[in-house]
């Protein structure tokens, strides 16, 4: 079976400025796909680019194996960053309006609203307008009107930006739900910690260009682990001295160890558990934060 989005050598440029410089990627069914950058680095562009706002100047785009076209317009959901939704206009006559642009019944699109509702736990925003809502609840209306025509494929460009906790975990669970029932998810964001728990696979671009690209386990493992955990009872002397080990900070509860050579955790381990109780040891694998500014060589905010 063809696969629900393919993109091979896409590019696309404004004018002299390549906004897009030959992106591949492939997005399984049931996959939630992980497209990073920096600002400008072109992930806003491939997006418009897959949902067919705007087109490539080089490669090509394939959904189940198809070009672009009208059937295509129905299998898609968009969130976008800029949160689209009219602010004096009841939520149900919005979210049913935008589901029947998309292919299904009034009938349908009342039936997926009222469920989706019901699952955010606001069944009484039907007849609110969204400008009554608060900023995280609009986000909420915002991610309906994106799934409410059950799309196969579905692009969140910064999904969780502005929502407190609790309902980061909420659209979370919703999102990681989606992906059980078989949705196909391109998910771009600033936030290393979301695509560590979500994703699969990864892309980061660069400056337009494909600079990291696969497995996020895979990719780890191609870099050192440089960083040690340690929770002892009382303090231990001597952590600076021992071979390998680069830097020292005090925690609140215990340490956390620089090292430039992994070895060097076996040493850090035996002097510890001579001078004190160890409650905790690990030697982190690094995050992809780490992974992202040693690519990319800036932050990723």
């Amino acid at each position: 079976m063809a696969k629900p989005l393919v993109l091979s050598q896409v590019f696309k440029q404004f004018g002299d400025k390549t906004a897009v410089n030959g992106i591949s990627l492939e997005v399984e069914q049931g996959e939630i796909y992980g497209l990073l950058g920096a600002n400008g680095a072109g992930k806003t562009t491939t997006m418009r680019m897959v949902l067919g706002v705007i087109f490539p100047d080089g490669g090509n785009i394939s959904y189940f194996g198809k070009p672009y076209g009208p059937d295509q317009r129905h299998e898609m959901g968009y969130l976008p960053e800029e949160r689209g939704l009219y602010p004096k206009i009841k939520v149900s006559e919005q979210i049913t309006y935008l589901a029947q642009l998309r292919g299904m019944s009034a009938k349908e699109a009342d039936q997926s609203l009222k469920y989706w509702l019901d699952r955010f736990e606001v069944p009484e925003y039907y007849d609110k307008r969204i400008e009554e809502l608060s900023k995280g609840n609009q986000q909420k209306m915002g991610f309906i009107a994106a799934v409410v025509h059950k799309p196969k494929i579905l692009i969140l460009d910064e999904a969780f930006s502005g929502l407190d906790p609790v309902n980061v975990e909420l659209l979370k669970a919703n999102v990681k739900q989606l992906r059980d029932e078989g949705t196909s998810i391109l998910f771009s964001t600033h936030r290393m910690e979301h695509v560590e728990e979500l994703c699969r696979n990864i892309t980061i671009l660069h400056r337009s260009n494909p600079v990291i690209q696969g497995d996020l386990q895979e990719i780890k493992k191609r870099y050192p682990r440089e960083s040690v955990i340690l929770r002892t009872t009382g303090a231990v002397e001597g952590l600076e001295q021992i071979g390998g080990v680069t830097k020292v900070e005090r925690k609140e509860r215990g340490y956390q160890l620089t090292i430039s050579d992994v070895s060097a955790a076996k040493t850090i381990l035996s002097t510890a558990m001579a001078q004190s109780e160890v409650e905790h040891f690990e030697i982190q694998e690094p995050t992809l934060n780490q992974i992202f500014i040693k690519e990319v060589g800036e932050s990723n905010e």
